[in-house]
């Protein structure tokens, strides 16, 4: 309890100070809302948790001061208002490559994955976790539970046996209870999904009116959020951990869902231009991790026109 409480208090002192490191950047920041700044920092933890957040910003900056781009851009004050726009400029600058760097889920989460990387976490459990490329959890355990928070991405569970704590997985407002060993857990744009390779799981939808259900080995379950309907379907555990091998095995897929997986593995950003792209089905084993083959298969399966730009794709 007390463990689950101190985390608690952390986390709501790392989001508060990314709001003061963002607010404190803005010229217009009023004397009470300055010294209300200064009353929060008196606290010797706000204070270190602030510092962090400074650091973090920190290597915006210097991210920035790394462009020659942006490290050449000269402004004239030639009135009084050059100066203010040079800061409003430079503060937004500086903003966007704070949260490019990750800076707000860095200060939510325990662990990241990067574009490209797959890791293997032990918790202090004993439970092992396999995260999917571009994924982020938070762990908060008790003594009397076991909770991690999938903030975005996919994770695969191994479950440690310690009946007397109940192993849970959040993501967003739908809660997965293990009552066996191994299950996987997606936190897609649209929906959640939850396959289970071993034993059983508690699926706890958050949709007003949903019913939690027992999903078990062999099936998966998805959940939509926009209509709030769940639906179970059996399914190959191998062809669903396909992407711990680099790869994205689909039946009928949407190519918005393609696109999100291959995006894992993209350093930028794949763009899909008209509205009809987005449902275009699409079948077969799509090797997610070489993003210039997952397009060449695309590019194929429904002749569609691949452009790239920087790191922009454009899939039209």
């Amino acid at each position: 309890m007390r463990g689950n409480r101190a985390n608690q208090i952390q986390r709501k002192r790392n989001r508060e100070a990314t709001d003061w490191l963002l607010r404190n950047r803005d010229p217009a920041q009023t004397a009470e809302e300055k010294a209300h700044f200064e009353d929060w920092l008196s606290d010797p933890e706000n204070c270190r948790t602030y510092r962090i957040a400074e650091t973090l910003m920190g290597d915006a900056r210097s991210a920035i001061q790394s462009d020659p781009v942006l490290r050449n851009i000269r402004t004239e004050p030639r009135s009084r208002a050059k100066p203010v726009l040079s800061a409003i400029v430079l503060l937004a600058c500086a903003t966007a490559t704070f949260l490019a760097l990750d800076g707000p889920m860095r200060l939510k989460a325990d662990a990241l994955s990067g574009v490209g990387e797959m890791p293997v976490l032990t918790l202090e459990d004993g439970s092992v976790v396999q995260m999917n490329a571009s994924s982020a959890i938070a762990v908060d355990f008790a003594e009397e539970r076991r909770t991690i928070r999938l903030l975005r991405g996919q994770a695969f569970f191994r479950v440690a046996s310690v009946p007397e704590r109940p192993f849970t997985v959040e993501a967003g407002d739908t809660r997965v209870t293990a009552l066996g060993t191994a299950f996987d857990v997606r936190y897609g744009a649209l929906d959640t999904e939850v396959t289970v390779t071993e034993h059983t799981v508690l699926l706890e939808p958050g949709g007003a009116g949903s019913s939690s259900m027992r999903v078990s080995q062999g099936e998966q379950a998805s959940y939509d959020r926009a209509s709030g309907k769940t639906d179970v379907q059996p399914v190959d555990g191998i062809v669903a951990l396909a992407w711990q091998r680099g790869q994205l095995a689909v039946e009928n897929a949407p190519l918005s869902y393609v696109i999100e997986e291959v995006g894992r593995h993209f350093s930028g950003r794949i763009v899909l231009a008209g509205s009809g792209l987005a449902n275009r089905r699409v079948s077969g084993t799509i090797t997610v991790s070489d993003t210039t083959a997952a397009l060449s298969f695309i590019r194929q399966a429904l002749g569609v026109k691949v452009t790239r730009i920087g790191p922009l794709i454009v899939i039209r």
